[in-house]
């Protein structure tokens, strides 16, 4: 009888996500911050910079490690829900459906201020439009898991608080 291998980028779970996602973060720590021809942050943008920048990132931390800690035993590097998952709406998750992108989207924009890097703040945008996109699929499995999941989408904005 023959089995038959599921390769990690045919997951059902969402498994190809992650290597996207670890590849981006590379990139936005290591990355080049700027090239020739963008212009260089004048003292007080720079100021302004890595001041607001510490403290994004500090605030994004905040709501990505409430974020995993609301989740508690739900928990998943994967878009996929755990097959025990219960629907979690309390804590950070209150104020936003997915705090632990939101969260790692703030710090990478805090980050990109913190370095004064051009480019990094670009790649910060490549994370928001990764983990929107991510959140597409995932939200339409959590409707498939749970039938209240309708109604949070309705109540609670996706991935900036009281915005988007």
């Amino acid at each position: 009888m023959a089995i038959m291998q599921t390769h990690w980028w045919q997951g059902k779970r969402g498994e190809w996500y992650l290597p996207l996602q670890a590849g981006l973060f590379i990139l936005i720590v290591v990355g080049p911050r700027t090239c020739p021809g963008l212009t260089v942050w004048s003292a007080g943008w720079s100021q302004t910079g890595t001041i607001g920048g510490g403290l994004l990132f500090l605030a994004g931390a905040l709501l990505a490690v409430s974020g995993a800690v609301s989740l508690g035993h739900n928990l998943t590097p994967l878009p996929s829900p755990k097959d025990d998952a219960t629907l979690v709406t309390t804590g950070a998750y209150r104020l936003v459906r997915h705090p632990i992108y939101s969260g790692l989207i703030a710090m990478t924009f805090g980050w990109g201020m913190w370095v004064h890097g051009w480019l990094t703040l670009g790649y910060a945008l490549l994370l928001f439009a990764f983990f929107d996109l991510k959140s597409r699929r995932e939200e339409r499995w959590l409707r498939e898991k749970f039938p209240d999941y309708a109604a949070y989408q309705r109540r609670v904005r996706k991935l900036i608080p009281f915005v988007y």
